[in-house]
């Protein structure tokens, strides 16, 4: 670590998975400082007010719900995938508080995810050798050297579409769409003829008899303006520093620096070292950040790490996703939380059991399937309760789009299926049907635990 924190002090460490072939550097130079004049996408009070939240997450209050694209494409950017992923969201909320009985706080991977670690800097098809894609924001995804070329100017498209992401977004938010009243309209066209589909008209209607009767007594969106709105947030990988640093900006109200890209960002498992510039960059701004835990991380890294990320044990600040895969999770989970538990650390754990359960489907195909997913979330839920630690949220590579990329759920999609709508630009996520039927069966297990405190307590 440096001795004295700059939005650029970064640059004088080991990047991992920061590309070093721009082709024109002067280029580069400018596209940073361009965005150095743009308005910032986030506020630094949001980001705060999601520290907040996710304070109480950390001391069992509330739960943590945090999902979107694997990785964010200017092609397939539209108001209707928006829309979709931002709906699913709140269907997936409404199912987790009703049964945890506590508030969800709802963080999109959306206007920003856009840059992805890849384990090969390049990838040879027919002999020809490419450097490999790396995210809409370095590199285009079809096979032809111009396009794979780092181009400096999509820095600025992913500015443009995160700006415009997040203006809609707001929209929805605010703008009477995630009124609980208009919980009916919510289901997705594809979901709505499923079993989960069915689930979730039947928890509609108790809500709605629930507001009925609220209504009857006074408590209406007019009286209660939060009925009428709901407080969302983005998040995405803090991969690409430069474009970050020239985010960064002081906030006058605190002079505190703020990574203005998201209301939170976090390190991958790939770029986690202790000594290297994606933590020096996170420990210096204070949004909430996240840090990927996977199976090869010892003990006394991860309270290394912990110390640097948040030196002032400040609730909210720091979560933490377990990755392990649903056969890893059993043997190396269990002694991080009890390291966190004994120090004394506050920290959110969620788990995110998407990336330890990634396979090969003898077709070709990148998939993951439900059921390891599963496995994982309720390994994650049983050990947390082992531990004495609050299981504190999800995080899901999932889509409001009708894709067939992860194997199983509810209509027991096969390899032979995947091929009908394989339309990830990275990695496999979950549909609209698998993403509710993953919340509900969370959700079973939290009303588990919510009763179960009850009756201990009684």
């Amino acid at each position: 670590m440096t001795d004295r924190w700059t939005p650029a002090s970064w640059r004088a460490l080991p990047a991992k998975h920061i590309p070093e072939d721009y082709p024109d550097a002067e280029a580069l130079a400018r596209a940073e400082a361009e965005l150095r004049r743009m308005p910032p996408l986030v506020f630094a009070g949001e980001a705060r007010r999601l520290k907040s939240l996710l304070g109480d997450v950390a001391a069992g209050k509330a739960f943590l719900l945090q999902g979107g694209d694997c990785a964010e494409s200017f092609k397939e950017f539209s108001a209707d995938n928006i829309r979709d992923t931002f709906r699913l969201i709140l269907q997936m909320a409404v199912v987790l508080t009703f049964a945890g009985g506590k508030p969800v706080v709802k963080v999109g991977r959306m206007a920003g995810q856009f840059a992805k670690p890849r384990s090969a800097p390049v990838e040879t098809v027919a002999g020809v050798t490419l450097p490999s894609y790396r995210g809409d924001i370095i590199n285009g995804m079809e096979f032809a050297e111009e396009v794979r070329r780092p181009d400096p100017e999509r820095l600025l498209k992913a500015y443009a579409q995160s700006s415009a992401t997040l203006n809609l977004l707001r929209a929805f938010a605010g703008g009477g769409y995630a009124d609980l009243h208009n919980i009916h309209r919510w289901t997705l066209g594809f979901v709505e003829g499923s079993p989960q589909g069915a689930r979730y008209r039947e928890l509609t209607e108790k809500i709605s008899e629930a507001l009925t009767f609220m209504a009857a007594i006074g408590v209406t969106p007019e009286t209660q303006p939060d009925l009428h709105r709901v407080e969302f947030f983005t998040c995405h990988e803090a991969l690409l520093l430069g474009f970050e640093e020239a985010m960064t900006r002081i906030d006058s109200t605190s002079g505190d620096w703020y990574d203005t890209s998201a209301h939170l960002l976090w390190i991958g498992e790939r770029t986690r070292q202790p000594e290297g510039a994606h933590v020096e960059y996170l420990r210096g701004v204070k949004n909430p950040v996240g840090l990927k835990v996977g199976p090869t991380l010892e003990a006394d890294e991860l309270l290394r790490l912990i110390d640097l990320l948040n030196p002032a044990d400040e609730a909210g600040r720091l979560t933490l996703y377990g990755r392990f895969g649903s056969d890893k999770i059993a043997a190396r989970l269990p002694g991080l939380m009890a390291a966190t538990r004994r120090e004394g650390r506050q920290v959110v754990w969620a788990i995110d059991p998407m990336h330890g359960n990634t396979l090969a489907a003898s077709n070709g195909y990148k998939t993951r399937p439900f059921d390891r997913i599963l496995s994982e979330v309720r390994s994650f839920i049983e050990i947390a309760e082992a531990e004495g630690v609050h299981p504190g949220g999800v995080h899901l590579e999932m889509t409001g789009q009708n894709v067939t990329e992860c194997l199983g759920g509810a209509r027991a999609l096969s390899e032979g299926d995947l091929a009908d709508r394989y339309h990830t630009h990275c990695d496999p996520r979950l549909n609209g049907e698998q993403a509710l039927e993953l919340a509900f069966l969370v959700a079973e297990r939290l009303k588990a635990e919510r009763l179960g405190g009850r009756q201990a307590a009684e």
